[in-house]
């Protein structure tokens, strides 16, 4: 920010490095703060007429933007930052949704091939398909919750929230999201030790509750896919539109297939190896974009003083920086339009000026109403989206239970890095730069791609389009595997064909992925012709699932929980819910409509209702009307395998002691670090109020090392977990490159799953145990 007194090198290193930057090379180097003068006015691209328009409301310094990069000079007079004008060709939009989904499909199928040829895998069985053989490790759990957890919502919503209050909006969605998983850990391996036959979680419900309640929360459970899946679409059609023009209808139709191709061939296996793959490139790019907004080209002095810059207009001179001529009568920073969704009379349509609801109307600040009650939503709806989600419950039935508990808490963690990390870079770069990044452009999660195209051009919106494929190719193949699970043993298996056999079972999973793609693209269409993006569905998940959380809880951690309190607190909760949410509306705006149901006041009464009814009345109904006193030894004996596959469920596997250990682990460190991040650290940056330069660098410093350091945890450490299966791969190829034969057998050949004629009334254990071990005999 200050230039030393060799100003001659100084001059000619800038004009070396920044040839297209005519207002830096044309400053005053004497001066000592270099950013004085380097914005103000008359050093930016904005044409004579304008400056002097400015200069009659006394604007002295425009915004970043009209002065910096190569697109400096069209950022002046625009009310919108892609303005229907997109920064790659259509074609980039195809090669990206087509070819990278078809690059992926053939890829992983290749993958899973070679895991299953050269190190000895299992077949491919129903069980398998569905659990993975249920023996992922903790690295590789890591990463595919890391995976799951980042939706289209984990990289544009985030920075849409920092767009809007600052640097507590990154903070609350990454930590009011973050809890959930910590949280599951506990689920997770108490699943491990009660019901580790278990296939989905509605089986658990059937098996302890019996059919009402599993009706019940299975019309959740497809409640909570359907909603992450639009929320997906809606976030990646509109950004890819955004970015290449491709239409909106088609991405979003389009988008899904890639998931369908190497989901249905590979099943639960494949979805977790390409979930690797993209969480390596989503860390990638984030590493990228934190280092190009506060290493290479910014520092976090210099967005310190450009946000303080921000927040210093008064509402006349941001509507004549936000015009076609510099003046208020041709302002476009305020809208009328009610057709607009979330928009009323006199909505600030950028980010310019003080910050309602902020301490001293500052981005700097963790004292932010707005920014308080976002993160209270983002609690709430974000344990539906965790606890009611079959995939979440698939991950933890595919892990080991060594891994169970370690690789929630460490996925939870490395989690974390990627919404705080990434918004606090490019969300907080947006507002200090003062793109013209429109409110309904920042609703449809356009912030990130907008910041990274102003940094690179075309490059960075590439980079954002991969970085946001990745998401939803690995959370909606993760959805996918959910719901045909869903559908293939809790609708299939339990009401259509009680006798069905693996195969039939496979076969009704694969289809289920096809169908379930296509509808999803079909509906999310439909959404976006209803007009509601990707901001307002965020807000609204809380409401639909809240109330299934808390049952779902207590039925695996107490044993007076009533199935039928369950059931009345599930649908009781949902109905106050709704109810509240409609009056909040009315109260608050005199009618009801898209618009008005989607306010955080609204929103906040709906979604706080939703969890909070449904626990009241699950607990007053269990404790006072119907206790129960349930053994939870018996709910594994309630829950059938469809075929002899017992892979991960061996007692040698199933070791009660380490398991009961695990679990005592992950309550401490869970519980623990959710009081750290929901209490702990807001309250120790409440004394700081508005930050200093310090303290904000100290911040930017922590996101940065967090980034850092979750991307090297979860690129290396499955590699480190896997290194026995990745040698036996390779030697494997290797000698049957060569032709080279070894003693005994080379390739793997496993011994088929055997084919067990379901009774009425299946059974887990098909043979006695001596006959198992004969069995073992044999094949040895």
């Amino acid at each position: 920010t200050t230039y030393p007194p060799q100003k001659t090198l100084i001059k000619k290193l800038d004009e070396h490095f920044h040839p297209t930057l005519p207002s830096i090379q044309s400053v005053d180097y004497t001066n000592t703060s270099i950013m004085a003068t380097a914005f103000s006015c008359d050093k930016s691209t904005a044409s004579a007429e304008v400056v002097a328009n400015l200069a009659t409301y006394a604007v002295e310094n425009c915004p970043v933007s009209w002065s910096v990069g190569a697109k400096a000079a069209e950022m002046v007079g625009r009310d919108s930052y892609f303005q229907g004008d997109t920064p790659l060709d259509t074609w980039v939009g195809y090669l990206v949704v087509i070819g990278f989904g078809a690059l992926f499909s053939v890829f992983t199928t290749f993958v899973v091939y070679l895991d299953k040829t050269f190190a000895g895998n299992a077949s491919m069985t129903s069980e398998h398909f569905n659990t993975a053989g249920r023996m992922v490790k903790t690295g590789l759990t890591a990463s595919v919750i890391v995976s799951q957890w980042t939706w289209a919502a984990t990289l544009l919503q985030s920075s849409n929230v920092a767009w809007q209050y600052g640097v507590s909006g990154p903070f609350w969605y990454a930590s009011g999201a973050t809890i959930q998983v910590l949280l599951f850990g506990v689920l997770a391996i108490s699943l491990k030790d009660i019901a580790p036959s278990a296939h989905t979680m509605c089986e658990i419900v059937r098996a302890r509750w019996g059919k009402n309640a599993h009706l019940t929360f299975l019309f959740f459970a497809f409640c909570a896919n359907v909603i992450v899946t639009s929320m997906l679409l809606l976030g990646g059609a509109a950004t890819v539109e955004a970015l290449t023009g491709m239409k909106y209808e088609l991405a979003a139709f389009l988008i899904p297939w890639g998931v369908i191709l190497y989901t249905s061939a590979g099943g639960l296996k494949a979805t977790f190896m390409a979930s690797y793959l993209h969480t390596m490139i989503i860390f990638a790019v984030l590493i990228t974009m934190i280092t190009l907004v506060y290493i290479k080209v910014y520092s976090s002095d210099q967005i310190y003083s450009f946000l303080d810059n921000t927040v210093s207009y008064s509402p006349e001179q941001c509507m004549a920086i936000y015009s076609t001529a510099g003046t208020v009568e041709t302002s476009f920073f305020y809208s009328g339009d009610k057709t607009v969704l979330g928009l009323t009379e006199g909505t600030a349509q950028y980010a310019c000026g003080p910050v309602a609801g902020n301490a001293q109307g500052s981005y700097l600040t963790m004292l932010s109403g707005d920014g308080l009650m976002f993160g209270i939503i983002n609690i709430v709806g974000n344990f539906g989206t965790v606890f009611v989600d079959q995939s979440y419950w698939q991950s933890a039935i595919a892990a080991r239970p060594a891994s169970a508990a370690k690789g929630y808490l460490l996925g939870g963690i490395c989690w974390f890095a990627i919404p705080f990390s990434l918004a606090t870079s490019l969300g907080l770069a947006s507002t200090a730069l003062m793109l013209p990044i429109s409110r309904g452009e920042a609703g449809s999660g356009l912030v990130p791609p907008a910041v990274a195209d102003n940094l690179l051009g075309d490059a960075g919106a590439i980079l954002i389009l991969i970085m946001l494929f990745m998401a939803i190719v690995s959370t909606g193949s993760a959805e996918s595997i959910a719901v045909s699970s869903l559908v293939a043993y809790d609708i299939y298996r339990e009401y259509i064909n009680p006798e069905a056999t693996g195969k039939q079972i496979l076969w009704v999973s694969r289809v289920v992925i096809v169908v379930f793609g296509v509808f999803m693209g079909l509906f999310a269409i439909a959404l976006n012709a209803m007009g509601l993006n990707l901001g307002w569905v965020y807000l609204f998940m809380g409401i639909v699932i809240g109330s299934a959380v808390i049952p779902l809880w207590n039925m695996m951690t107490w044993d007076k929980a009533s199935g039928k309190g369950a059931i009345i607190a599930a649908w009781g909760g949902f109905a106050l819910a709704l109810i509240s949410w409609f009056v909040g509306a009315s109260i608050e705006s005199g009618s009801v409509s898209v618009a008005t149901l989607g306010s955080n006041p609204v929103m906040l009464s709906g979604n706080l209702v939703a969890i909070l009814s449904s626990g009241f009345i699950h607990y007053v109904y269990s404790k006072f009307i119907d206790p129960q006193e349930y053994d939870f030894s018996t709910l594994d004996a309630n829950i059938h395998l469809v075929e002899q596959d017992t892979a991960g469920l061996t007692e040698d596997i199933i070791n009660k002691d380490e398991i009961r250990r695990s679990k005592r682990w992950i309550v401490r460190r869970g519980y623990l670090l959710t009081f750290v991040l929901v209490i702990v650290w807001p309250i120790l940056s409440i004394p700081a109020q508005v930050f200093t330069e310090s303290y904000f660098a100290f911040w930017v410093l922590v996101s940065i090392a967090w980034g850092f350091g979750a991307a090297i945890v979860i690129t290396f450490l499955p590699l480190f977990e896997s290194q026995d299966e990745i040698g036996k791969v390779c030697s494997g190829m290797f000698n049957f490159l060569m032709c080279k034969k070894v003693e005994g057998e080379e390739f793997a050949e496993e011994e088929p799953v055997k084919e067990v004629d379901e009774p009425a009334e299946p059974v887990k254990e098909a043979e006695p145990e001596a006959e198992v071990e004969a069995d073992a005999g044999e094949s040895a």
